[in-house]
């Protein structure tokens, strides 16, 4: 193994839902071909990894992804629950094996937490199964909002940068803060330290053009049958899936499967949540270190990167 100043370098693809990871991450594995390296895309969209949620998470199918291999999407079952700590060890051990073959890794996705967990050089506490069911009955029972305001007594810093719709992560914060005594972990320091050598890259767009793109990306999400995708996956456990169940865009679905809301009610519900989790996913990204940011479609951006990559 090298030294730690000698590691080859990956790459981390980062940005919002909507700004065009996915686009950009075969862009620049295209340009890297042109120059005789070989990369290879890792998934870091928490939603991805569940097999058949395709449509709702706009998974790139294989049969658009250039020929270029893709890894960890596809590997959950929608009854499966996923976490951090269990895709850190998962998505390190694939970065390792593509630098291993000299190729190039590039991780991209819009799961905030997800990427710190393979980025930065994040330690998780352990697990208590009995404190983790308490907090998910009151989770159940009085919804995300319960969790948020027990969190803001006890680590306001941690409640307000989860915000009070994202229950599971409330759901961890009060279980590591039980089990550990301490605040819960959810910003990134600035010399926060990296697991390896990685090139930062940030997508972004301006609010006004992202808004509208969201939209249309939702009603289009339901024109190419979102909610026939998900009458196919109840049958195979998507309702009882505690991380599934919950994916924007696949419970307002399920609710209009069931008659609980209208076809224009999920569609609006979808929308706001989907502009909400946006402006979350540009929080956290800003506060990383050492990014380079740029827009999605710029030639020069992609060479760029190819140039940081390459040394």
């Amino acid at each position: 193994m090298p030294r730690p100043d000698q590691a080859p370098r990956f790459a981390a693809i980062v940005g919002a839902t909507g700004t065009g990871k996915s686009g950009f991450a075969l862009d620049l594995a295209d340009e890297l071909a042109r120059r005789g390296r070989t990369a290879e895309v890792v998934n870091a969209d928490a939603m991805q990894l569940y097999q058949g949620m395709d449509i709702g998470t706009a998974k790139l199918l294989p049969g658009e992804r250039r020929g270029i291999p893709h890894h960890l999407f596809d590997v959950l079952e929608v009854t499966d629950e996923a976490s951090v700590e269990w895709y850190q060890r998962r998505a390190r051990d694939v970065v390792d094996e593509i630098l291993g073959r000299e190729a190039i890794p590039l991780l991209v996705g819009g799961s905030g937490l997800y990427v710190s967990g393979v980025v930065f050089d994040f330690r998780f506490p352990g697990t208590d199964p009995e404190v983790r069911r308490r907090y998910e009955q009151l989770l159940d029972d009085g919804g995300s909002r319960a969790l948020y305001d027990l969190l803001h007594d006890r680590d306001p810093a941690a409640a307000v940068a989860i915000g009070r719709f994202n229950g599971r992560r409330l759901v961890r914060a009060l279980e590591v803060g039980e089990i550990t005594g301490e605040p819960f972990a959810v910003g990134l320091p600035d010399d926060a330290p990296l697991w390896r050598p990685v090139s930062l890259i940030g997508l972004d767009e301006e609010r006004a053009v992202l808004v509208d793109r969201l939209d249309r990306r939702v009603e289009a999400m339901w024109s190419a049958g979102l909610v026939s995708e998900v009458e196919h996956l109840l049958p195979l456990g998507l309702d009882r899936g505690v991380t599934a169940s919950r994916a924007i865009g696949y419970a307002q679905a399920i609710g209009q499967v069931r008659g609980l809301l209208g076809e224009e009610e999920a569609q609006d519900a979808t929308k706001q949540l989907t502009r909400r989790y946006a402006r979350r996913q540009v929080s956290w990204f800003k506060r990383y270190p050492r990014v380079a940011w740029s827009r999605s479609g710029d030639p020069t951006a992609v060479s760029a990167a190819a140039d940081t990559l390459l040394g």
